[in-house]
């Protein structure tokens, strides 16, 4: 299965601005690529591309004052099956992390594991631990929190979410993170793309997200959102939570003129 990704995105800047971009595919599906993944910018400008301390494709550029486009379209490889899953996954016990991994257990700056740790226990204690718990707080998460693009904030926290039970979908992902993080479950939070194959998607598709816990000594995918399988969800970048992973970070004013977002099906790349 082929799949076609990519944005158009416009920003209108009433001074000079320094940004730092997250909006590339990420390095683990190079060799799905089949149309090269291109940040293009207009006017054309200068674009420094790092690694991040997450492994996420990253890059800096200074835009002029004026407009700002920056667009970007990209054909990848998919196997066309849904989210895998692995309920025989076990939960790790802390000292037998890896290193890495203990970070995903703390607390960050959406997700306040310290406010909703007696919280989690009480709803999730007596759940069988590993992928069967996780599971019960996406169950939990879905069932509680109500979708809508009018009840969210840039400030808002899980703890936001749990008290307001509302937000967009990556309040939906912090939330649930910081259950599992509460919950001894190393979580992370995870952008990119989820095409609508197989399901019926009301309104303009636009970036996604989801979270990974680290089972079994693996890396896997839960979606509280849509808590679902999905066929085609391709990662652009993974963090602590939506800070570590802004598609675009601002220094200074930059105002939102056009957003589109793809994400679909194609016959050939």
């Amino acid at each position: 299965m082929f799949i076609r990704v990519g944005y158009d995105i416009t920003f209108s800047l009433p001074e000079p601005t320094p940004m730092l971009t997250a909006l590339r595919l990420h390095p683990t599906l190079a060799d799905s690529l089949r149309r090269p993944d291109t940040l293009h910018t207009e006017p054309e400008l200068p674009l420094a591309e790092y690694i991040d301390t997450f492994g996420n494709r990253c890059g800096r550029l200074a835009a002029p004052a004026g407009r700002l486009r920056l667009w970007s379209e990209a054909v990848v490889e998919n196997d066309g099956l849904p989210d895998p899953a692995h309920p025989e996954a076990q939960q790790h016990a802390i000292e037998e992390l890896p290193s890495h991994v203990v970070q995903f257990l703390l607390g960050s700056r959406y997700c306040e594991v310290d406010r909703l740790l007696p919280i989690a226990w009480e709803l999730f204690g007596a759940t069988p631990p590993g992928w069967e718990r996780v599971q019960a707080v996406c169950d939990w998460v879905h069932a509680h929190v109500r979708f809508d693009y009018l009840q969210t904030h840039p400030s808002k926290t899980a703890y936001d979410v749990f008290t307001e039970q509302t937000g967009v979908c990556r309040d939906f992902q912090h939330l649930a993170i910081t259950f599992c993080r509460g919950l001894n479950i190393p979580a992370r939070y995870a952008t990119g793309y989820i095409p609508d194959i197989g399901v019926q998607i009301d309104g303009p598709m636009d970036f996604a997200a989801w979270f990974e816990v680290y089972l079994g000594g693996a890396w896997h995918t839960f979606d509280a959102r849509n808590n679902k399988p999905r066929i085609g969800r391709t990662l652009m970048a993974i963090g602590r939570d939506a800070v570590d992973v802004a598609l675009t970070t601002s220094f200074g004013t930059a105002l939102l003129e056009n957003f589109v977002v793809i994400a679909e099906q194609v016959e050939h790349p």
